[in-house]
């Protein structure tokens, strides 16, 4: 299990990055906003496309957000260097429940994961949980040096979008 801190945005607030069995990776993290504030910036483009690309990565952005976010819905994230061609991640919603839970699948390749966000409220702060499930053991090691090795310093910049976005 690994954890970061979070720049002092919040000393208490901690991302948790652990690995379950062969398959399964579960981040956690409390954020300092309310489950509808949190969720809005997983379900709005206008807000996600703020916090999603970490800033780390430079030269990359996020050129294309198309998010239907509700059950049966599809989403399609398309990243871009300057001059180069772009990669898309693409899927579909499996179930949306407003403020408490999105469950999407990664279908870009045969080695996607299906992905549970929870929103749990906690006296008005909120814990997310995002939870992966890969189909191969193989899968979970490629995602753990890359998409996932990135999700702690996404969390921070969407804690730092929090702040600003207000309750």
């Amino acid at each position: 299990m690994t954890e970061r801190g979070n720049g002092g945005v919040g000393a208490e607030n901690r991302t948790s990055v652990e690995r379950r069995g062969d398959r399964e990776l579960l981040v956690t993290r409390t954020f300092n906003a309310p489950p509808g504030t949190v969720y809005r910036a997983w379900s709005q483009p206008e807000l996600f496309r703020r916090w999603w690309v970490p800033k780390s990565v430079s030269g990359i952005s996020l050129v294309s957000c198309e998010m239907d976010v509700r059950t049966g819905g599809k989403y399609r994230l398309e990243f871009g260097a300057a001059g180069s061609d772009t990669m898309a991640f693409y899927g579909k919603y499996l179930d949306v429940v407003p403020n408490e839970r999105i469950v999407w699948t990664n279908d870009e390749g045969e080695e996607g994961a299906i992905t549970t966000v929870t929103f749990a409220d906690q006296g008005g702060k909120t814990l997310l949980t995002f939870h992966e499930v890969y189909p191969s053991k193989e899968a979970l090691e490629e995602a753990l040096q890359g998409s996932a090795a990135a999700l702690p310093e996404q969390l921070e910049q969407l804690d730092e979008l929090l702040s600003s976005i207000g309750k």
